[in-house]
């Protein structure tokens, strides 16, 4: 049923579970996984450029590799997983890379915000779930 599958990390306890669903997904289906780590800069965007905003970059990039390897370490290899790392707003990169990929299922771990917080600022599964072209798995 599923070919690919989309598992966006960002290395929290609800992603870890998120992983966990995607990998038996993966394994009872013969899907694929792309894990994506999104590096979330906008908060520098309009900056110029300096060693300290370099070093903020790479300071994020590290942390999404770590993210990766973390995924990665919780298949035991009966799963093929392709890591990516893009730069961008988490949930429109979400759905920009499982467009490109033409994939069948992202499954993402809930944000674990609740009330103002997730009113203010909202959640990249919510905006997901919403504008996603395939199905998604939201775990909790």
């Amino acid at each position: 049923m599923y070919k690919k599958i989309l598992v966006p990390t960002d290395g929290s306890d609800f992603a870890k579970d998120a992983a966990l669903h995607a990998l038996f997904l993966a394994k009872v289906s013969g899907a694929e996984i792309i894990a994506l780590s999104v590096s979330e800069n906008h908060f520098i965007n309009g900056i110029s450029v300096s060693e300290e905003i370099e070093q903020i970059n790479q300071i994020l990039t590290d942390r999404c590799k770590k993210d990766l390897e973390e995924f990665e370490d919780m298949n035991d290899g009966g799963v093929k997983i392709s890591s990516v790392i893009k730069e961008g707003s988490p949930a429109k990169t979400i759905l920009e890379v499982a467009e490109k990929e033409d994939i069948d299922l992202i499954v993402i771990g809930s944000s674990g915000k609740s009330g103002f917080d997730r009113f203010i600022l909202g959640s990249v599964s919510d905006k997901v779930v919403n504008a996603a072209k395939c199905p998604v798995l939201v775990v909790h």
